[in-house]
This record gives structure tokens, C-alpha cells and sequence, in this order.
């Protein structure tokens, strides 16, 4: 075969470039983009073809070289942003996180003290419920039910729904 090739021979070899582009992309867009470097490399290089080779295997060669340049170049990309981006997301929070965080504030401010004191000891401090009852002298009961009132009120007020500051008692007969 000679190193010279016409635009009847790439045509007939398009739809197994393609093809084979697909299978390593798995992206159409990016399997054409793939492709059309190919060709033009192959076009610009073509005196570089030896003239014993397959043109389809040479088109394949340049293909997967395309590729894992361009796979490499992705990768250092992505790299490069992790270390621009990467420092200024963890510095700063989106707007939303801001006021979501600032409305849990002022909702776990609308709590009672005892709820706002357990609340924190428990789930912030990391004490046990048994822990939490001998640092406010109080039976493990009493901590376990106020801890449980207390996160239902907590959700309540999260979920926009207004709590009576103190809970209604229930009248046994």
C-alpha cells in the first residue's frame, strides 16, 4: 500500500473510526471531536506513513494516541482546578448553606434552656444520655424523654411550623 491516500479511502474507514471512538469516549460528541483530530493529524502527517503499513491500523494507532493525550491533558486539568477551586469552595459556603445555617441558629435559639442545654451535650459535646443526666443531676428517663421532645420541637421549627415554647401537659384520669 502506498503512503498516499485519497478521500474515498478515509471515507470508507469513517464509520469504524467513529465506531472505535465511541467505544473509547462513550460520548458521541466527544467520539466525532475524536475522530476529526485523527483525521487531521493523519492528513498532516501523512508522509510519516511507512508505506508497508495498513492505513486502517495507522488511523487506529493515531486515534488511541489522540485519546490518551487528550486523557492525560483532562487529567493535569483537573488537577490544576483542584487546587484553585478545591481551597476556595471549603473556604467559603454557598449563600443558601449561610442561611440555612443561620436560620437553625435562630431556631435552636427559640428552644427552651433545658432542651438547648441537652441538645448540646448530647449532639454537640458527644456525651452519653447517661453522662448528660449526671452532668444536670437528672434521672436518665427525664434526659431521654427531653431529648426526644426537644429534636421533635427543633424539626418542627426547621420545618417552618411555630412550637409553643412550653409543652402541653397531658391530663391523666
Amino acid at each position: 500500500m502506498s503512503t498516499d491516500f485519497n478521500d474515498n479511502d478515509l471515507r470508507e474507514l469513517l464509520p469504524r473510526l467513529r465506531r472505535f471512538a465511541l467505544s473509547l469516549t462513550r460520548h458521541e460528541n466527544s467520539a466525532d471531536d475524536l475522530v476529526q483530530s485523527c483525521l487531521e493529524r493523519a492528513l498532516s502527517h501523512r508522509d510519516r506513513r511507512r508505506e508497508d503499513s495498513d492505513l486502517r491500523a495507522w488511523l487506529f494507532q493515531i486515534m488511541y494516541r489522540r485519546f490518551l493525550d487528550g486523557q492525560r491533558r483532562a487529567k493535569r486539568y483537573a488537577g490544576l482546578l483542584s487546587l484553585f477551586a478545591g481551597r476556595e469552595e471549603e473556604r467559603a459556603p454557598s449563600a443558601e448553606d449561610v442561611a440555612m445555617s443561620r436560620a437553625a441558629l435562630l431556631d435552636f435559639d427559640k428552644l427552651s434552656a433545658e432542651q438547648r442545654a441537652l441538645l448540646v451535650l448530647v449532639s454537640v459535646e458527644g456525651l452519653s444520655y447517661q453522662e448528660a443526666a449526671d452532668a444536670l443531676d437528672i434521672p436518665l428517663g427525664t434526659v431521654m424523654s427531653r431529648l426526644s421532645r426537644a429534636r421533635k420541637a427543633l424539626r418542627a421549627l426547621n420545618e417552618g411550623q411555630s412550637q409553643p415554647a412550653t409543652p402541653s401537659l397531658r391530663i391523666l384520669k
